[in-house]
């Protein structure tokens, strides 16, 4: 397995984090935040930095190939069977700092051997695993300075990547056509109700808020909502209250990593000014885990189901 520059790859996708070349039998290359990365076999070591791929994986039936994981996996966002396999997987680490980037060195990820690693972190980056012949995949809407408008779609076109990767595509098939008939029953119009998903930090210090460039606006859209952020093509950035106020949302939705939900909603409810908020003068606050918006996957379907469930969109 070998990552090669971009300019190798046969086949780039504007705006797209990953897409599957025409290799010889055997062999696949998917194109990665502008880098191709060529599989000769499907992988069977594989390191999860990042819970994002695990619905895709458990779609595919190859969580047994993750040997080993880091980070934070919140029981809320999987099933009983989903949650057996994680559970028999080993942690290496769940240490994050304050803003929720996972702590590891690149050591403990090597002594792994893995043939796969699945997500990025800031201590280790690609270029260091390819300079030891271990591939990486991002998640295309994290990839460094990604700027296509992400849709529902990309779940549909990532889990077909990882079908390809993992030679499983007659299984993303499946679940990409359960997950079409997901969205076809969720019913919504668009309504004249708007909204704002942010991530507050707990504790005291910034607020940030998603843009069009995140997945959080499809969802909203998808809801029936007005993404009062729409205009902004960052997907995220910091956000003051004096600018929420100034565009005053009927909806707040709030993305935590972990933790106590009461928390992370006190992060914004007790700013001074903030009962003046439509959103909290009418208790229209939701508390939603990161996975549930961010970044495109299955689990972004569960979280426009919460969000329709919790705010009863009209239909």
């Amino acid at each position: 397995m070998k990552a090669l520059p971009a300019a190798a790859s046969l086949l780039l996708l504007a705006g797209c984090g990953a897409a599957a070349t025409g290799e010889p039998s055997g062999t696949v290359t998917v194109d990665n935040c502008g880098v191709a990365v060529t599989f000769d076999k499907a992988p069977e070591r594989v390191v999860l930095l990042k819970s994002a791929a695990v619905p895709y994986l458990h779609s595919l039936g190859v969580m047994d190939r993750v040997t080993a994981r880091a980070g934070r996996y919140p029981a809320e966002y999987y099933d009983a069977a989903t949650l057996s396999e994680l559970d028999r997987i080993p942690l290496l680490t769940d240490r994050t700092d304050t803003s929720g980037h996972l702590q590891i060195s690149k050591e403990v990820v090597i002594s792994q051997q893995p043939d796969l690693v699945l997500g990025e972190v800031d201590n280790l980056s690609r270029d260091t695993l390819a300079a030891v012949d271990i591939p990486l995949l991002e998640e295309p809407a994290l990839c460094p300075g990604a700027t296509a408008v992400p849709a529902f779609d990309d779940i549909y076109a990532q889990m077909t990547t990882y079908g390809k990767v993992f030679d499983r595509e007659a299984e993303a098939a499946r679940a990409i056509t359960a997950l079409k008939e997901r969205m076809s029953r969720i019913r919504t119009e668009r309504g004249t109700r708007t909204a704002a998903v942010l991530y507050p930090t707990v504790g005291g210090g910034v607020t940030y808020a998603y843009g069009s460039t995140s997945m959080a606006h499809p969802q909203l859209e998808a809801a029936g909502f007005t993404n009062v952020f729409a205009g902004s093509n960052e997907r995220v950035f910091e956000v003051t209250l004096e600018e929420l106020l100034g565009r005053n949302p009927d909806v707040l939705i709030l993305l935590h990593s972990d933790g106590d939900p009461k928390a992370v909603e006190a992060a914004v409810t007790g700013l001074p000014g903030a009962a003046k908020l439509k959103a909290v003068s009418d208790g229209n606050v939701m508390t939603q885990l990161f996975n549930f918006t961010e970044p495109p996957s299955p689990l972004s379907v569960d979280g426009l189901e919460r969000i329709v469930e919790r705010f009863q969109a009209p239909a």
